[in-house]
């Protein structure tokens, strides 16, 4: 059965997003793999969420197709190369955010589907990432960003951390603990590595790479799961000004006068993610300007010069399109997945080793 493809009265039918949906999967290679834009690379991160988009938008054999993709490329290591061009590899780097993706895709596909034949197949994969990830967490909790590869092996990590990156890995985790309950796997390291990462994430935010200039930055630690409530709303409201334009979206970096889609969706899921429905709508709306007759995407446009900028239609900006419409129109079983009410609990913040107090250190002290 295919899923019922959702709308958000006044802004996109169900048809737009259908036909946006078929946009990506012109775009999607032979092979299954869903590039930036025809000719350009993959990266598992983008092509996992071109998949969830498929899925929803109801192209159930193209999104199938990708996650096979996923399991043909997926190295001994439980990486990916960051850069595939045309089936070969352009970088070989493994980038922990992208490949702990996967574990989102998989949990997304159980919402929609309910296939447990269709987990079983990937549950391995997701093992075998997530493994990985947390085998690359520092100290104080965030995940170092990068493994360098040389003569075909994994080399030098990179001891930094994105802060958006290890947003989007505590979403990741909590999704793979969710299906090592509905596997009966259960997966402690990363229940410990997931409450070690979100404390990081809403205490430790000075010792992320500073890449304030980037909105995803700002809005990421709420649209992955860390930040909510109260903290999540002022989180938004510190900057809002400073990247969100009227009527157009939001800007990709501060200082340049170009907004994109992409990251204009995931603000409208974040957003929806904290309960600001009206908010959430209205910027929807506003970056529908990006939108071809075709149900393609523009990537940007630059104010000043009122011209789409770079000139190519990409599938990541019209799966968040896509994504975005699901969440605020309840489409589909996975209309959830950046809300995360189907993750079950928060991590514990237990065996921290960033110098604070643990939640077990205060249990045994009796002061928490």
């Amino acid at each position: 059965m295919l899923p019922e493809v959702p709308a958000v009265h006044g802004i996109l039918s169900a048809a737009e997003v259908a036909e946006t949906a078929a946009s990506i999967a012109a775009m999607q290679e032979a092979d299954g793999a869903i590039p930036w834009t025809v000719g350009e690379h993959v990266d598992v991160w983008n092509h996992v969420e071109g998949a969830m988009a498929l899925l929803v938008g109801g192209q159930v054999e193209a999104a199938e197709r990708a996650y096979e993709w996923c399991l043909e490329w997926q190295r001994e290591d439980g990486s990916w190369p960051m850069k595939i061009v045309a089936g070969s590899v352009e970088d070989a780097s493994g980038e922990t955010n992208m490949c702990a993706y996967l574990a989102v895709g998989v949990w997304h596909h159980w919402l929609v589907r309910r296939e447990v034949r269709f987990v079983r197949r990937f549950w391995p994969v997701v093992q075998r990432a997530l493994d990985y990830v947390v085998s690359l967490q520092l100290p104080f909790g965030g995940i170092s960003w990068s493994q360098e590869w040389a003569d075909g092996v994994p080399a030098k990590v990179n001891e930094e951390a994105l802060l958006a990156g290890s947003s989007s890995i505590y979403q990741a985790l909590r999704a793979g603990v969710a299906l090592a309950d509905l596997m009966d796997d259960p997966q402690p390291e990363w229940e410990l590595a997931g409450g070690r990462l979100g404390h990081a994430l809403r205490q430790h935010r000075g010792e992320f790479l500073d890449k304030s200039e980037f909105s995803m930055d700002w809005y990421y630690p709420v649209l992955g799961g860390a930040v909510r409530g109260e903290d999540g709303k002022a989180l938004i409201d510190a900057r809002w000004d400073t990247f969100v334009e009227d009527r157009l979206g939001i800007r990709c970096v501060s200082k340049n006068p170009w907004v994109t889609g992409a990251e204009t969706c995931e603000l409208v899921m974040a957003l929806d993610a904290l309960g600001d429905r009206d908010r959430a709508l209205q910027l929807l709306a506003d970056m529908q300007h990006l939108r071809s007759d075709d149900g393609k995407y523009w990537t940007g446009y630059v104010f000043p010069d009122k011209v789409n900028w770079p000139p190519e239609h990409t599938t990541y900006t019209a799966a968040a399109v896509i994504l975005a419409v699901d969440a605020l129109g309840h489409g589909t079983g996975g209309s959830d997945i950046m809300r995360g009410a189907t993750f079950g609990p928060h991590f514990r913040e237990i065996a921290l080793e960033c110098g604070c107090a643990s939640a077990d250190a205060l249990e045994r002290s009796g002061l928490s």
